[in-house]
């Protein structure tokens, strides 16, 4: 199809009507073609653009506000890094966040992006938003569930799922428009300082990945020789210090995704069950994210009771769950994040951990608050009598004596044929 085509196709799709509208600004090919529709195909009179700052680096910020130039338009800039860290990521970390081997970070980040745009598109008096999801991804259900909890009575206006457009028509047009296309990868890039999603939707089931693609990650057989050894102490389940240093939980992050990325930590090639329940294949890089939560959930298993590790897999896999499908903001996402939190003032203690080619090995763990006490449960020690357990084992057993005579009776019964009226 060329450009006129495509062009056509857009003209014969009624819109509504649009005086002012606000978009959700990243310097991507999504939004930034999302610009130029509302100006010819909106007809919007004044357009917001609003860009916010969730971790993504200053050199994909610097490269969107040039292109925000080149489209004529004044962002505005909202710093969410603070929020993202500690309050977002705090409760993912405590919430051991995997949504089938996943850990979320797209999936919270564009609900933080929805909601700073909806909340701003409405003090700015507008009567449309805009978002450059596209029909066959999950950002949709996210953007669209936060719009109308902020902004419930704006148009929400999604172009490139609504005009059904591909990723090569887009191209196409924004060739055709002089909007700069700076994508390296098809698809782009989704960068937050907790995980990187790289050309989602667009990757196929067995194509190779180039080595150039990565930002943090270096494959195991270039990775040094010699493990890296780092120190991380936690505290209320939170990393609070990293190799001795008391550094923000952004900072940690920061350093662990280049130092567990230079030892070939962090990548994810998987097959993912989106929204929709159909599945694609997803590459991510999140080496921090890794080294975190394994660490974290080892600290779970040290300091929590059996029935709170267990309780907790399944409200965990439940937060995941709600988090993905775009449920940042609902109540039971908020109940479950109560008890989350309630059990995280014990998951507190100090690491020392082995980064070599992709491992990660644990060398050294302490905490005052774990429940390990070798002086009880060590065969080397006698932290009790033995002998006042055959007891215990005896009760425990009885059930499975009472199974025993139940099989034996049926076995019997089975032999003579039943019993007879």
């Amino acid at each position: 199809m060329d450009v006129q085509e495509i062009i056509n196709k857009i003209e014969a799709i009624e819109v509504p009507r649009v005086k002012k509208a606000a978009i959700a600004y990243s310097g991507g090919l999504d939004s930034a073609l999302g610009v130029m529709l509302l100006r010819k195909k909106y007809m919007a009179e004044e357009i917001v653009p609003i860009t916010v700052d969730v971790g993504q680096g200053e050199e994909e910020i610097r490269v969107s506000q040039e292109k925000a130039k080149t489209l004529g338009i004044d962002p505005i800039l909202i710093d969410a890094r603070q929020e993202f860290s500690e309050q977002w990521l705090v409760k993912a970390i405590h919430a051991n966040s995997d949504y089938n081997g996943y850990p979320v970070s797209t999936s919270m980040t564009r609900q933080l992006v929805a909601r700073e745009v909806a909340q701003l598109s409405r003090k700015q008096g507008c009567d449309a938003i805009m978002e450059g999801s596209t029909g066959k991804g999950n950002d949709q259900y996210r953007m669209h569930n936060v719009f109308k909890l902020f902004a419930p009575k704006l148009k929400v206006l999604v172009p490139v799922r609504d005009f059904d457009l591909t990723r090569g028509e887009e191209e196409q047009l924004c060739q055709a428009w002089g909007v700069p296309v700076t994508e390296g990868i098809t698809g782009g890039d989704d960068k937050t300082m907790w995980c990187r999603s790289i050309a989602s939707g667009a990757v196929d089931l067995n194509q190779k990945i180039p080595r150039d693609v990565w930002m943090w990650y270096c494959p195991p057989v270039e990775a040094p020789d010699k493990p890296a050894r780092i120190e991380l102490k936690f505290e209320g389940g939170i990393p609070v210090a990293l190799n001795g240093k008391e550094i923000s939980l952004e900072e940690i992050i920061t350093e662990l995704n280049l130092i567990g990325g230079t030892n070939g930590i962090g990548k994810i090639d998987m097959c993912e069950d989106g929204i929709m329940e159909l599945k694609s294949r997803e590459i991510y890089e999140a080496p921090a994210a890794h080294i975190i939560l394994k660490l974290h959930r080892d600290l779970e298993q040290f300091c929590l009771t059996k029935d709170e590790i267990q309780f907790k897999k399944m409200i965990d896999a439940r937060w995941a769950y709600l988090v993905y499908h775009g449920m940042w903001f609902h109540p039971l996402k908020k109940a479950l994040d109560a008890f989350i939190s309630e059990t995280q003032s014990v998951v507190s203690g100090d690491y020392r951990v082995e980064l070599y080619k992709g491992n990660i090995d644990i060398v050294f763990r302490e905490s005052a608050t774990s429940l390990f006490t070798p002086e009880i449960r060590s065969i080397k020690s006698r932290g009790f009598n033995q002998q006042m357990c055959a007891d215990a084992a005896h009760i425990r057993g009885l059930p499975f004596e009472i199974l025993a005579q139940r099989a034996k009776g049926k076995g019997q019964r089975e032999m003579t044929g039943g019993t007879c009226g």
